[in-house]
């Protein structure tokens, strides 16, 4: 039997009870009855209270449970985070040093363009002066078998 039945049993015989004339509310009730469901009462309140025990234990299980993986699940998600974050990171810094590597190679490649054209320009110049030189000879020689005809 649950404590709350005893309890409605025991009000129900105090409902029952015969009135006390001139007493107030007073009446009287079986002694025997009451005292069986007192010890009803008794027998009942150790399981009621240590069910009720081990749903509080329970309850501090469940919560201690639910605090750990909580507490796992944050550590995770910052983790992925912090990972997330430094694959970004190195993603960024690569293509940082990418385009300084791009940069670089085409500042290279303006230099040794640079420097290539003034090279011909220079072999083109001096090539210019010795033809010409040679044209001069050339001319002078041609002028000279005209002067022997």
């Amino acid at each position: 039997m649950k404590i709350f039945d005893v309890l409605d049993m025991m009000d129900n015989a105090l409902d029952k009870a015969l009135q006390v004339p001139l007493a107030g509310k007073r009446g009287l009730v079986d002694v025997n009855s009451m005292r069986d469901l007192v010890e009803e009462l008794r027998l009942c309140l150790p399981g009621e209270i240590n069910q009720a025990q081990r749903i509080i234990t329970d309850r501090a299980d469940i919560i201690a449970k639910a605090n750990s993986e909580k507490a796992m699940i944050i550590k995770n998600a910052e983790d992925k985070a912090v990972h997330m974050l430094s694959k970004h990171e190195i993603t960024r810094l690569a293509h940082k040093k990418a385009h300084e590597i791009m940069s670089d190679a085409q500042k290279h490649s303006r230099e040794m363009r640079d420097s290539t054209n003034a090279h011909v320009e220079n072999m083109l110049g001096e090539t210019e002066m010795l033809l010409a030189a040679q044209l001069t000879e050339i001319k002078r020689a041609k002028n000279a078998l005209r002067a022997r005809k």
